[in-house]
Formats: structure tokens, C-alpha cells, sequence
């Protein structure tokens, strides 16, 4: 599957790649990827047809932004090219409880600092970034609609956010005629599919569009930790990845190399084609420090996996969701058919 075979992103027109670009390494490069590496990045990945960026007003204290800025300033056809996204809700004054969260305030303030900081008049895509349990959904929603109206944000997206937040939202906004809520972004991987119950389950339902982020669990699914390198060079592993490493991991990076092998890939590269092939899975967030990195990533868009080694692979990491899903799996389905098989679901007979 090529880079520029798009996908139009849930409720929205926009047609995205299967993998998005995330900037969130970005910045003056004290810490992560420096400006001209940045540049280097961003043009490998629109030259190969990619078009779906994603960053967000917080990360490195606003410097992925000024990158990006500094990038589309310079290169404004790649802007009108781009799906651009970008998030609020995360405070850049800690010491100002109005400057973080989706309140009126703090989103009419954060648009208008983004747009700033990436030189440009309008969002294609606005995350919420996460759910702010201090703010009336009202409010929210009626700012974002607002947004969109004015024409400084396409779209609209929610991220980190609870299933039953984003269903009352998307039927608020249905009912009141407010711009729709297009697509989720959530943490998913081999090693975190908890998204499987209630998160893909309200975005099939609604028509939302999936973006999820770390699909390599924070660089545990890179394919550097093994039982031979069990903290691959780094001491500190980082708090993300200390609490996958042990045998569960080292068994699956087993067979990840292993499938990887079968089919000219690499670890990663599975890993994350698992994820592109999800069903509710729309464009996978990637990320890269390094040109090196990125064409490593994007070679798994080359990988096509096939029924036995996704099943191979979702056996072995097979979630434990929770209330109500666990009953829906062990009672409900044999109490409701019985040994039945309905749409491809079998389910037992059940136990009194």
C-alpha cells in the first residue's frame, strides 16, 4: 500500500495517509530533532506522498509548532498540501489554572497561539488533546463550532478522551447542528489494546476516523529489546518502556522477527503494519528523529500481513477489557444464542 493511497479521516472530507507523521521530537534540537533534520524529515515523507501531520501546542514548550512554521514558511505549497494538525488543552503557564483545559478561555487563546507559532490562518484538523473533567462538554463543543465557523479549524478531533464523552458530544453536536467530532486518537499497540472495547466499538458505531498514537509502545516494539539486549544500551529504558520489558515482551519480539523474516520486514515494521490492518484503524501516527528512522518506519506501509500471522500476533497479546466486555465475551453471547455462529462470531453454549 503506497504512502499517497489516502483515507478520508471519520466524519470529515479530508482524505489523510495511511501513516501520519507526528512532530512531537521537534525543537531547537537541545532535545530532540533540530530544525534542519526537522526539514529533512518532513520533506522525505511529502516527496513520498505523505500529507497527515500531527503536532500539538505543548510539545517542547511550543518549538514543534515554530518548526512546523518555520517549514511551511519556507515551503507554502507543501502547506496547502498538508492535513495539519495540531492539539490544545496542555497549559504553557503552569502557574494559571485558566491556561490549560478546553474552556472558552484557554481554547480562544491556544488557536490563536498556534496559529502564531505555525505562521499560518487556519488548522486543518483541531485535537482536543485530553477530556478536562473541569469543563462543561457544552462549552467545549460550542467553542470548537465557533472555530470552525471563523475558519480557523477544518475539523475536529478529541484524543485521551472517555467513550462516553465522545458519544454524548457527537450527539450534542448532531442535534444542535455544531461541527461534528471526526475521528479519535488514541494510544494503541500490540501492548495497549484496551481501545478494542469501548473506543473502536463507538467509532464504528458513530463514523469516527482512528489515529493512534505510539503504535511501537514508546520504542518497546522497535525491536532493540531483546532477551539478548534487555535494556538495548539504555539503563533508564524510560518510564513507557521499563514496564513492558520481561519474557511476555522478549516472546513477541520473537515472533515479530520471526514474521518479519517471512516477509522482508523488520520488527517494527510488523508491529506496526498489525496496527494498520486493524479494521478501525485509519492513518497510524509514526514518528522519527532521523531521516533513517523515518524510512524504516515507512517500510512497513510495504507490509501486508495475512489472516494467520495478524492472528498469530493478536493471540499472544489478547487484552482484558473491561466491564462490560468481559461479561459480553463469557455470558451474554452464550445466554443470549447459545452454540451459535452469527457473523463469523462463534460463541458456546451456555453454563448454568
Amino acid at each position: 500500500m503506497p504512502l499517497d493511497h489516502y483515507r478520508t479521516l471519520g466524519r470529515s472530507g479530508l482524505r489523510v495517509s495511511p501513516l501520519a507523521l507526528g512532530a512531537m521530537n521537534f525543537d531547537d534540537g537541545s532535545w530532540g530533532t533540530a530544525p534542519e533534520d526537522a526539514f529533512r524529515i518532513l520533506d522525505r515523507y511529502f516527496d513520498l506522498g505523505g500529507n497527515f501531520v500531527d503536532t500539538a501546542n505543548a510539545y517542547n514548550g511550543g518549538q514543534s509548532e515554530e518548526v512546523l512554521g518555520r517549514y511551511f514558511a519556507e515551503r507554502p505549497e507543501r502547506r496547502q498540501r498538508a492535513v495539519l494538525a495540531t492539539k490544545f488543552g496542555g497549559t504553557m503557564r503552569p502557574d494559571d489554572p485558566n491556561a490549560g483545559g478546553t474552556s472558552r478561555k484557554a481554547i480562544h487563546e491556544e488557536i490563536d497561539a498556534s496559529l502564531r507559532r505555525l505562521q499560518i490562518d487556519y488548522v486543518d484538523l483541531y485535537w482536543m488533546h485530553q477530556w478536562d473533567r473541569h469543563t462543561p462538554m457544552e462549552e467545549t463543543l460550542s467553542t470548537l463550532d465557533d472555530l470552525v465557523r471563523a475558519g480557523k479549524v477544518r475539523a475536529i478531533g478529541v484524543s485521551n478522551t472517555p467513550a462516553w464523552w465522545v458519544s454524548r458530544a457527537v450527539t450534542l453536536a448532531e442535534w444542535r447542528d455544531r461541527a461534528p467530532i471526526a475521528a479519535l486518537q488514541d494510544e494503541y499497540s500490540l501492548l495497549a489494546r484496551t481501545p478494542e472495547g469501548e473506543q473502536f466499538g463507538l467509532a464504528r458505531e458513530l463514523g469516527l476516523g482512528v489515529v493512534p498514537w505510539s503504535p511501537l509502545a514508546s520504542g518497546a516494539l522497535s525491536g532493540k529489546y531483546t532477551r539478548a539486549t534487555p535494556t538495548a544500551g539504555d539503563t533508564r529504558r524510560g518510564a513507557h518502556v521499563a514496564p513492558h520489558v520481561g519474557d511476555a515482551l522478549f516472546d513477541l519480539v520473537d515472533v515479530l522477527g520471526e514474521i518479519a523474516g517471512n516477509v522482508g520486514g523488520t520488527v517494527a515494521g510488523v508491529a506496526l503494519a498489525w496496527v494498520r490492518q486493524q479494521d478501525a484503524v485509519t492513518s497510524t501516527l509514526i514518528g522519527a528523529r532521523t531521516v533513517e528512522q523515518l524510512d524504516a518506519n515507512l517500510g512497513s506501509i510495504d507490509i501486508e500481513l495475512d489472516d494467520e500471522q495478524l492472528a498469530r500476533l493478536s493471540a499472544m497479546t489478547t487484552p482484558e477489557l473491561d466491564y462490560p466486555m468481559t461479561v459480553m465475551e463469557s455470558i451474554a453471547l452464550p445466554f443470549q444464542y447459545g452454540p451459535t455462529t452469527i457473523n463469523g462470531l462463534t460463541s458456546t453454549a451456555f453454563q448454568r
